[in-house]
């Protein structure tokens, strides 16, 4: 037996099986968290509301300067965490299981996926899954239809140009665009 439990392991980056003794515990805060989003995405609820449920999602405390516009969907949603200021417009998908932080400021586009979680290459272990965090620094601008894969950073002040696929870590006050994104220019504070 484990001597740490799943959750631990999976934020660690360990290959979880779908078949590990514990995967119900994962499998328990999906439904959850499922539930929640159905909520959040039927009808309409005004911004105080959608904190709320969103907090009840991540199970931790939102600023009121939060915005959110559904719909918004997550497999997981307790490893999100949100600063001050943050807005994140409509059919964003977070697969927060290895950890998402988006600190203040940060703007996130429409159709924006966030995915922590990946499967190994091997064909014999292809079923289980390994996670690493997403960082998005202060003031970061993630355009539309911005795909942000597993383990990356994005520095502060950076933009992501619209339709980037974001595979590396991204320095601060760079414009980055493109599949795979590169450097597109530096930013420089007048």
């Amino acid at each position: 037996m484990p001597t740490k439990d799943i959750f631990e392991r999976e934020k660690a980056g360990e290959i979880i099986s779908l078949n590990d003794p514990e995967y119900h515990k994962i499998g328990d805060l999906i439904s959850e968290a499922q539930k929640i989003i159905a909520e959040m995405n039927t009808g309409y609820h005004d911004p105080a509301d959608v904190r709320q449920l969103f907090a009840q999602l991540t199970g931790a405390e939102v600023d009121e300067s939060f915005r959110l516009l559904p719909p918004f969907y997550t497999d997981f949603g307790k490893n999100i965490r949100v600063g001050k200021n943050v807005f994140i417009n409509h059919c964003c998908e977070f697969m927060d299981r290895g950890g998402i932080t988006l600190e203040d400021n940060v703007l996130i586009g429409p159709k924006v996926n966030l995915i922590t979680i990946n499967h190994p290459v091997m064909p014999s272990k292809r079923r289980a899954t390994y996670c690493a965090p997403i960082a998005i620094k202060n003031n970061v601008w993630i355009g539309v239809a911005v795909s942000v894969m597993p383990g990356v950073t994005i520095g502060e002040n950076s933009i992501v140009a619209a339709n980037a696929v974001v595979t590396k870590d991204v320095p601060p006050n760079t414009i980055v665009g493109g599949i795979p994104a590169k450097v597109i220019k530096t930013i420089e504070d007048d």
